[in-house]
């Protein structure tokens, strides 16, 4: 099991850490390859729409074809889109290495936690999904780290690095324990959207990715506007990042002691007072200081939410591939609805209304979590 989770960690790790390292090449590709804030903008939203696209296919391949397959194809997908990046020569080059990119990522993630989380005691399955994710968070970290150094050095040896550890990567994973396709069909997916309590883990994993988005556009303009340079706004995230990477495995532990619903109140409690805060103050540190909490609270549904949507999954007879092929799906409406709809909403009205809206979801989603108590306890126990 220990190696089963280190090889997992390890390629959620590479693949968000290249998830996050376009943004410190922007400039360097706008001067290569004349790309202008729109065309970035598409660069940076092709990998959200590569996962949105493959979400629900990934997990169907999961459950046909078996994890440790989907994963393998994850990886060699991100070869084929590492190697784009580092010899690409036009944007459209670069945009449909990035779309590939998030289709590999939907196969990674989607047949490694079902892999994970079938190998895995029930007991202990929030708290490794909460391992898997401050694995992720940790390559998120990285991400900007290793964009620098393509910038310094050349995209070529970097991402031709990335490709070579993706193939070791899967010559790891080929050699871990299980992975086999399972010999039950199982559910189908219109039966297991059918079920209540998968449907509230779905929203569970889609109302944080929704204020992410909201989080991930405003703050850095809001700060920008207090006068906090590039490398400022990136200093504050990155610490941001690491607060969540801490609390992740700590609340999945949590989860699997007292129940998932626990620390997903709390992160919802929290939320909903932090997202009306984060812009009403004037002085630069307090606004980092409420995101590093906003952050946190809205860190503390990944691990709980994933692990009651398999279970609310396995509850109806539906395969984990099936489960995490739904979250890989709500994860990406929840961040594209907030990244673009948050921002749109603040430019057509103030910056107060997006994360006004936000806190009244997550008000209304606890509200509803105490109402429908015996609904959602079906799917965490």
């Amino acid at each position: 099991m220990r190696r089963l989770l280190l090889v997992l960690s390890a390629i959620v790790f590479v693949d968000t850490t290249f998830y996050a390292v376009v943004a410190p090449l922007l400039p360097t590709y706008a001067d290569d390859l004349g790309l202008s804030k729109a065309s970035a903008g598409i660069l940076l939203a092709a990998y959200p729409a590569g996962t949105l696209l493959a979400a629900l296919p990934s997990g169907l391949v999961a459950v046909r074809f078996g994890p440790r397959r989907t994963v393998l194809l994850g990886l060699g997908l991100l070869v084929v889109s590492s190697l784009g990046f580092a010899f690409a020569r036009s944007a459209v080059t670069l945009d449909l290495a990035r779309v590939v990119q998030g289709v590999g990522g939907a196969c990674s993630w989607a047949g490694g936690l079902a892999w994970l989380v079938a190998e895995s005691p029930p007991e202990r399955r929030g708290e490794l999904i909460g391992t898997a994710m401050a694995a992720a968070i940790g390559g998120a970290l990285l991400g900007p780290v290793l964009g620098a150094a393509a910038s310094a050095l050349g995209t070529r040896p970097v991402f031709g690095a990335v490709s070579l550890v993706a193939v070791g990567l899967g010559l790891a994973a080929a050699s871990c324990p299980g992975g086999r396709r399972a010999a039950a069909t199982g559910a189908t997916l219109r039966r297991t959207i059918a079920a209540p309590p998968v449907r509230v883990g779905m929203w569970l994993v889609a109302l944080p990715g929704l204020g992410f988005g909201v989080l991930d556009v405003l703050v850095p303009l809001r700060l920008d506007g207090l006068g906090v340079g590039n490398a400022g706004v990136a200093a504050m995230f990155l610490v941001a990042a690491a607060v969540e990477g801490l609390v992740s495995p700590l609340v999945g532990r949590l989860a699997d002691r007292r129940g998932a619903l626990v620390p997903i109140r709390f992160g919802l409690l929290s939320a909903a007072v932090l997202v009306l805060v984060v812009p009403a103050p004037g002085v630069a540190l307090l606004v980092a200081s409420l995101l590093v909490a906003a952050t946190a609270a809205f860190g503390a549904f990944w691990a709980p939410a994933m692990a009651l949507l398999s279970e609310a999954a396995e509850a109806v007879g539906a395969q984990q591939g099936l489960a995490f092929g739904l979250v890989n799906l709500a994860w990406a409406v929840g961040m594209v609805g907030g990244a673009a709809g948050g921002g749109a909403l603040a430019h057509a009205t103030a910056d107060v209304v997006p994360y006004a809206l936000v806190s009244v979801l997550c008000v209304g989603t606890l509200a509803t979590l105490s109402r429908r108590r015996a609904v959602v306890r079906a799917s965490v126990r």
